[in-house]
């Protein structure tokens, strides 16, 4: 099976050590290191702000290397985290030798790790978000059993000069091909490096956005991937973040992982998709339905829904993309294939019927065990999120619903199968929770709802009082009804958060 996923592979890493990046060693990175002319080494973490931080090593020495590579390096921890003060701020940060990565971008041949925080005392730095995460994922595998996997979905929008050749239809990108969609040979390239650096992408495409402005166009792509373990799926996401924003700055382009950049045009998610895994098998499913398990984890999402929030939409703006009538959620709820609820079960291939065969005659019809693919996908999040703050959250969340007596009752009574937002479905409506409609409603959220999240040690008391305190500072409790119309003001919201995550 490991020579399949060799033989393919796109990580240059992967391709010259013959191993899967789970089983990298320190040798084998030194190795790596000698044989391919490697002059430097960047650590990478990510900082308070959501951002992919770099620390840069000139390689000349074997000693020296074998010694950043066992030890780590010391790194000013109040500069990245506002939870850490000045006068004890000292962490270490180590590299992870399974994030391994050639920098696309570096003139000087450059290897890229992404690194892990500990504190002073040699232990895994409790608030770190990427250790919250790998918390999260031990919680939930002892009370369940099972692996939790995520894969994310990528939107953003690419700013170039306008061209008045092959207009696109405002507003109608989906899917769309070049040339009225005028980014895709860039997406395709950033897939590449993404590929490049481990990622494992499922599929890229131009989405619904696109609107030209003051001699700009906007055009939204999405970059899919597949489902992994959490801990990777938010290190690939993290990496992609960082390559797409390269490439941009490369090609003379702009571009936002903003959810919302102008008023009446799609706004951009971060949809993640979730799976519980055992002995390599999908729990999502049992004879061919959405298994009692799988409905556990969405009660749990559900009852969690309103907290959520504040690791998945951490800037005002995200909540101008959060409004009723539009594709992003509004409603606490779940359905099947249904875009206007919070968290969906999409199409699975369940159906036990060859489709290929159907139409290539020259193919023999047989039975494929699909029941990988079944995911359900939470669609409130964005590209404001502090990604591992956000897969930890939905872990956390998804572990509740086996602790809840009452999931499969809260499942049920949840479970919406019509558009919601139609009239003759008025009091289903009103029946359904809300989502917060500002960062100061998320974090009352999370006050209330600390308690789930503190649980089996998984988020520590001071990252939940930081998170509150940092959203409670937008002061943004009436912004959305208070700017509404004012379309000065909502650019200038949306300048000012225009980079973010």
């Amino acid at each position: 099976m490991n020579s399949d996923k060799l033989s393919m592979n796109a990580n240059k890493v992967v391709a010259f050590l013959q191993k899967l990046p789970h089983e990298f060693t320190k040798n084998d990175i030194i190795e790596y290191i000698r044989r391919n002319d490697i002059r430097m080494v960047n650590f990478m973490y990510p900082g308070g702000d959501g951002k992919l931080k770099t620390l840069n090593f000139v390689i000349n020495d074997l000693d020296y290397l074998n010694t950043i590579l066992s030890t780590g390096e010391r790194v000013d921890g109040s500069s990245l985290f506002s939870f850490i003060e000045a006068g004890s701020s000292d962490l270490y940060v180590l590299p992870r030798f399974s994030t391994a990565f050639v920098d696309p971008f570096a003139e000087i041949p450059t290897l890229c790790l992404l690194c892990s925080f500990f504190d002073k005392d040699g232990n895994a730095l409790e608030s770190a978000p990427e250790h919250t995460l790998v918390k999260a994922m031990r919680a939930f595998e002892e009370v369940t059993g099972m692996e939790f996997h995520a894969m994310g979905e990528l939107e953003y929008y690419v700013i170039r000069p306008a061209e008045e050749v092959y207009p696109a239809v405002d507003q109608h990108g989906y899917h769309e091909s070049m040339p009225y969609a005028k980014t895709n040979d860039f997406r395709t390239l950033c897939m590449q490096y993404i590929s490049q650096a481990g990622g494992q992408i499922k599929y890229g495409h131009s989405e619904v956005g696109n609107f030209t402005h003051d001699g700009l166009t906007y055009e939204q792509n999405e970059i899919e991937f597949l489902p992994v373990l959490a801990t990777d799926a938010a290190d690939q996401l993290m990496i992609a973040k960082w390559i797409i924003r390269n490439l941009a700055y490369r090609e003379g382009l702009n571009v936002t992982f903003a959810p919302k950049i102008t008023t009446g045009k799609a706004g951009s998610g971060l949809h993640i998709h979730m799976r519980m895994m055992k002995d390599g098998h999908n729990r999502m499913i049992e004879n061919g339905t959405l298994s009692n398990d799988a409905r556990r984890m969405i009660a749990g999402m559900i009852d969690l829904a309103p907290s959520i929030t504040a690791f998945g939409n951490k800037n005002p703006t995200s909540y101008f993309r959060l409004v009723p009538h539009q594709e992003a959620p509004t409603n606490v709820c779940w359905g099947d294939r249904n875009r206007s609820v919070l968290i969906r079960v999409p199409l699975g291939w369940t159906a036990d019927i060859d489709m290929s065969c159907r139409i290539n005659p020259l193919e023999k019809a047989i039975h494929r065990d699909n029941s990988l693919k079944q995911t359900v996908e939470i669609r409130s999040s964005d590209g404001s999120a502090d990604i591992y703050q956000l897969l930890a959250g939905l872990c956390v969340a998804c572990r509740h619903g086996f602790e809840m007596p009452n999931a499969l009752e809260v499942a049920e009574k949840t479970y919406v199968n019509v558009n919601i937002h139609d009239a003759e479905h008025a009091d289903r409506l009103a029946a359904l929770a809300q989502l917060p409609d500002s960062c100061w409603a998320s974090a009352e959220c999370l006050e209330r709802q600390r308690k789930a999240f503190e649980e089996h040690h998984v988020f520590s008391p001071a990252m939940i009082d930081g998170i509150i305190e940092q959203l409670k500072s937008y002061n943004d409790r009436t912004l959305r009804k208070d700017i509404a119309g004012k379309n000065e003001e909502i650019a200038a919201l949306v300048a000012r958060y225009f980079h973010c995550g």
